[in-house]
């Protein structure tokens, strides 16, 4: 199998020589540097990367435009390498909405112990990248996906043990993403009515960019969207994004949910991590609560929504076409976490009936 090839694009030549250190170390082909876009776009049309890791903030041309370039020349999986700052949080997700498919943070203080440390997740995100579905990514700019079919799996009867909650007909909506999340969500939440169950989000994202998620999200949708926080009630028309580097679960006070914000150790190599939402979720709702995994790389999530689908909750996974990256999705289907297999286009439609229909009664 041929190695990913890369291009490292950053003014500061620490950061290039230490990532390209990092992942040619990973057996990944590091095929050219450039301290700005105008050398990055010379040098690619001798040799075009598989995947291109992408400062935000740049001399002679920013990041951003630089990233329409090349999604309008040659559409390709992009990285971005932003700061840990409120501004950096904020542009990287309008870099994220433009069309990258990853994020990897960097401190202004440390930057040379961060860039060699390997669990720092680059590598991870370019394999993630190289994987992505740009064909997905695109119809995603409007809003719209591929059609798509919803295909029915048959389900187990749930244990009876862990129906919870089953005095209380309460919706809850939980949804696990990573790659290609910013995208999806948007395409998801802006064609969702205020009068949609609670829902609860972990999107793999580090700290301080799930803030700046949450408030454009809110601003593009009639939903009420927040980055959560500890005690935050789950109530219709409200969604709760998990906060970056920190686990949430589902909790009850008395007749009412709310969430559990919280520090611990990474699950799945994830903090927050899809999996302690959704036990949480099963645990605490029951047969009440729908379950969604969505695009992404891994398997964060399959378990999860399988205790879900086990304590008679409705399951779901995104489907391939729609994906970004089908890694998430394609683990809960493969351990019989989902019942349905959902397009993204189909998503919002599918939802809203499903959280219509009757606690225990079968959907179609």
């Amino acid at each position: 199998m041929a190695p990913i090839k890369v291009m490292v694009v950053d003014d500061s030549a620490l950061v290039r020589t230490h990532l390209s250190e990092l992942l040619t170390a990973s057996g990944i082909e590091v095929i050219a540097v450039a301290s700005d876009p105008i050398f990055a776009m010379q040098r690619m049309k001798q040799q075009w990367p598989d995947v291109v890791v992408l400062d935000v903030e740049m001399p002679r041309m920013d990041g951003i435009t630089f990233l329409k370039q090349i999604m309008a020349v040659r559409p390709t999986p992009v990285v971005m390498c932003s700061t840990l700052t409120l501004k950096g949080g904020e542009t990287t997700m309008q870099a994220l909405a433009a069309g990258a498919v990853g994020v990897v943070t960097k401190p202004k203080v440390g930057l040379k112990a961060f860039l060699e440390d390997d669990s720092n997740g680059v590598v991870n995100a370019v394999i993630a990248a190289s994987k992505a579905n740009l064909k997905a990514l695109r119809p995603l700019a409007s809003g719209l996906t591929p059609p798509s079919v919803i295909k029915p799996v048959s389900m187990p009867a749930p244990d009876a043990a862990n129906t919870a909650m089953t005095e209380t007909t309460d919706r809850v909506i939980a949804i696990g993403i990573s790659t290609g999340g910013v995208q999806t969500l948007e395409a998801l939440l802006r064609q969702l009515p205020r009068t949609v169950p609670g829902m609860v989000i972990v999107q793999h994202m580090p700290p301080s960019f799930t803030a700046s998620m949450a408030a454009r999200l809110n601003g593009l949708c009639e939903l009420d969207v927040s980055e959560a926080r500890e005690g935050d009630r789950v109530i219709n028309g409200r969604v709760l994004i998990a906060p970056g580097g920190r686990h949430m679960r589902l909790k009850r006070s008395g007749a009412q949910y709310v969430v559990d914000v919280f520090d611990g150790p990474v699950v799945n190599h994830h903090r927050p991590s899809v999996d302690v939402l959704l036990k949480s979720v099963a645990q605490c709702a029951g047969r009440n609560a729908i379950g969604v995994v969505m695009t992404g790389m891994g398997d964060d999530g399959a378990r999860g929504l399988k205790d879900m689908r086990q304590a008679g909750g409705v399951t779901a996974a995104q489907d391939e076409a729609s994906c970004v990256v089908f890694g998430m999705p394609r683990e809960a289907i493969r351990l019989g976490a989902a019942e349905h297999v959902v397009s993204l286009s189909d998503l919002p439609n599918w939802l809203i009936r499903v959280a219509r229909t009757p606690v225990g009664n079968p959907v179609h």
